[in-house]
């Protein structure tokens, strides 16, 4: 990822960005329209600032998690959206970088990161059939709805996440929400939610992950209720040791409305261990 940033061509602040993966298009600059991204587009030659709408198309991918002026080589990184963020079939979003959980893809320092770059959208983030939603360090102002889409009920890497060399997966961590946030009939690797601050609901209904890690909803903070029906598997808690699901520990979520269905009790910290007793 960081030989395809360095040698990306800057394009001249198009509504649309297009590209490839040996060739990615850059969005950047202010535009002061709705803007589209076909193909494979970056976001890393400074600000980038979108007035209205941006729809990420089927197939597409956006990489907006650069904190460097990788065109330059003076300044930062960060994507700003004033309206909706729309995530359309197949499409991959990558949003926001933090060295707490997911590290800025040009940061020389991968093992021990330290940069940062911080998204916002004044709107909504709405995901429909999306292969993968991986959101860190950014502020919704509306709600964000996920719903359908994923890798399938497996942990091979495919599309964009293959160059990572990671199974398909979605989360949403370290960020804000203005309303509600919903992940609903996702089938993929792995869902987590983290340490987000949702001003509504945060509802997780009908997902089924392969992996037996998932679905971590853990340290979150919820405004209204927090809502799980019908989940492959639900988890206030995280590995001790990676790769090993027990023991775990538990890390429960703060919630001012009602915990609903699967996400009522704590989750198991030992193997065999019972729900509860306190809330998830």
């Amino acid at each position: 990822m960081l030989s395809i940033g360095a040698s990306a061509a800057a394009a001249h602040r198009p509504q649309t960005c297009s590209g490839s993966a040996q060739a990615p298009g850059v969005l950047e600059g202010s535009i002061q329209s709705n803007a589209t991204v076909e193909g494979f587009c970056v976001v890393n030659a400074g600000p980038a600032t979108v007035a209205g709408n941006l729809t990420v198309r089927p197939g597409a991918v956006l990489a907006a998690a650069f904190a460097l002026n990788d065109q330059t080589g003076n300044g930062n990184s960060s994507l700003s959206v004033g309206g909706n963020i729309r995530v359309q079939r197949g499409a991959t979003l990558i949003l926001g970088c933090t060295p707490q959980s997911f590290a800025c893809l040009d940061d020389p320092n991968q093992a021990h990161p330290t940069l940062s770059s911080a998204a916002s959208v004044g709107g909504n983030l709405d995901s429909h059939q999306p292969l993968g939603v991986v959101v860190h360090d950014a502020t919704i102002g509306g709600n964000v709805s996920q719903n359908g889409g994923g890798g399938g009920l497996e942990c091979e890497p495919t599309g964009i996440f293959a160059t990572f060399h990671v199974p398909v997966y979605s989360t949403y961590e370290d960020g804000r929400v203005g309303g509600n946030l919903s992940v609903n009939g996702l089938t993929s690797c792995w869902l987590g939610m983290a340490r987000e601050q949702v001003g509504g609901n945060l509802r997780v209904t009908g997902d089924q992950l392969a992996d037996p890690d998932a679905i971590e909803i853990v340290s979150n903070t919820v405004g209204r209720n927090l809502i799980c029906h019908g989940d492959s598997q639900v988890w206030d808690s995280a590995d001790v040791t990676p790769e090993v699901l027990f023991p775990r520990a538990s890390f429960p979520n703060t919630v001012n409305g009602k915990r609903i269905g699967q996400c009522l009790l704590a989750s198991p910290t030992e193997e065999g261990g019972a729900l509860g007793p306190g809330p998830f």
